[in-house]
């Protein structure tokens, strides 16, 4: 009977001595050994015996990336504006045992001293810049705090600005300024339309102009020109009539034809002259229409005025 409760016990003892020592390690994670007090090794995941009573596991880390909020707080920009700024930061431990061992609490350290960074940067830029400049100011972070951490054995991956809360009056002001800044841009805008539309007006009205008189022009041109040809065609017509009427003189019966032609427009414009008016004066020898026809003769032969009246 005894035997039994000393091999029971035994076998209790192995029992609790297995689960002690025996260690299962999850995926992403890192146990910190220590042997008797001191740092012995850093396993990863998988199963793994202790040695019983002398090491043990001392540090649990995840080696996931996580995300820590890092509370509002008040910063004053250049241009002495206090606005409330809080976000959020990414770590990751890259080195178990520096975590372990290099600071007591590295995740209240970071989010320290990421605020002293933040209110650094904030205090760089006026409040205007702010909103536009988010990025800048994250990296700058992200940069000091990468610098901070390393002998840590902790990554600060990025920092996020989540939000920027300046006070009710600064944002009334703000307000204020942006509808004044559209207000501005909708009458400048509207002015250029007008100036627009103005120069456009007259540009039409000056092309009007310049065709207008770029057809008068052509008008005076082509009327020039028809007159030019009419011109033309008279004196060619007139020059080929005296070709052929010195011609006919010259050909038998052609001083007859002449003194005929003559003695009819004689009579003719004789005719128009008394339908013209009820007094008028009248030659002497009206009566010798031979002595007319032949002076008309004369100087048609080139006689001039020294032929004489028969």
């Amino acid at each position: 009977m005894e035997t039994m409760i000393g091999v029971g016990f035994v076998v209790l003892l192995v029992i609790f001595v297995i689960a002690k020592t025996a260690i299962v390690v999850p995926q992403q994670s890192a146990y910190v050994i220590e042997n008797l007090g001191k740092y012995s090794r850093t396993i990863q995941a998988g199963f793994h015996i202790l040695v019983p009573f002398v090491e043990r596991v001392a540090y649990r880390h995840s080696l996931k990336e996580r995300a820590a909020d890092i509370p509002e707080q008040i910063c004053i920009t250049r241009d002495n504006v206090q606005v409330g700024v809080d976000g959020v930061l990414y770590l990751q431990i890259l080195d178990p045992q520096r975590a372990s061992y290099g600071i007591g609490n590295y995740e209240f350290a970071i989010s320290q001293l990421a605020q002293t960074t933040l209110r650094s940067e904030m205090g760089k830029i006026e409040l205007d810049r702010t909103f536009e400049e988010r990025a800048a100011i994250n990296a700058s972070i992200v940069s000091e705090l990468d610098k901070a951490t390393a002998p840590w054995g902790v990554k600060v991956l990025r920092y996020e600005i989540k939000n920027i809360n300046p006070p009710e009056d600064v944002l009334s002001a703000m307000e204020k300024q942006m509808r004044a800044e559209r207000e501005k841009r909708a009458v400048i805008l509207e002015s250029e339309g007008r100036r627009d539309a103005a120069i456009n007006t007259a540009e039409g009205e000056k092309q009007k102009v310049i065709k207008a008189s770029e057809a008068t022009r052509q008008q005076h041109i082509n009327e020039a020109e028809g007159q030019a040809s009419a011109i033309l065609a008279v004196a060619t017509a007139t020059a080929e009539g005296l070709q052929r009427v010195a011609a006919s003189l010259g050909s038998p019966g052609g001083d007859s034809a002449m003194q005929l032609r003559i003695a009819e427009q004689y009579i003719r414009e004789f005719g128009n002259l008394a339908k013209a008016g009820n007094t008028f004066v009248v030659p002497t020898n009206l009566s010798d229409i031979a002595s007319i026809i032949a002076l008309a003769t004369g100087v048609a032969k080139g006689g001039g005025g020294n032929a004489q009246p028969r």
